[in-house]
């Protein structure tokens, strides 16, 4: 019988490392409004985006100034980003759960990586600016 409330205190001890560890990982999301004000804010931020080269060409647009390196390629070039490696790397996709993981390799090898909710969808939805290549409107 006593094993039990050890159990539950190990439990609740559990519970809240997890919840420490997940609420230092939010602090790595930005909103496209934050990520907006953090780009005027840091002119040496580097954009990140890691979707398709069919996406980062199509009606969507891209962020100003955008490396493209799609997240399924990013663990054997992310040695690309080598002189980056001192600044932080702002990563977006298109709704965010591609940057997430982008953002998780990158910090594996040891970048500063912020991760953009809601990805260039929402950040088209909230009337930001965007890139678009030549011949589209």
């Amino acid at each position: 019988m006593n094993s039990l409330p050890a159990a539950s205190v190990l439990l609740c001890f559990s519970a809240a490392v997890v919840a420490f560890s997940r609420s230092g990982q939010e602090n790595d999301d930005l909103s496209p409004s934050q990520a907006e004000k953090a780009i005027h804010g840091d002119s040496t931020m580097v954009i990140l985006d890691v979707r398709t080269s069919e996406e980062y060409s199509s009606e969507t647009g891209h962020l100003r100034g955008a490396i493209l390196i799609p997240v399924q390629e990013l663990e054997r070039r992310v040695n690309e980003l080598k002189p980056f490696r001192e600044r932080t790397i702002l990563v977006y996709c298109r709704l965010g759960r591609r940057s997430k993981r982008a953002q998780e390799i990158l910090q594996a090898h040891g970048y500063k990586g912020m991760n953009m909710t809601g990805g260039i969808a929402q950040w088209n939805d909230e009337h930001r600016p965007v890139v678009h290549e030549p011949g589209r409107e």
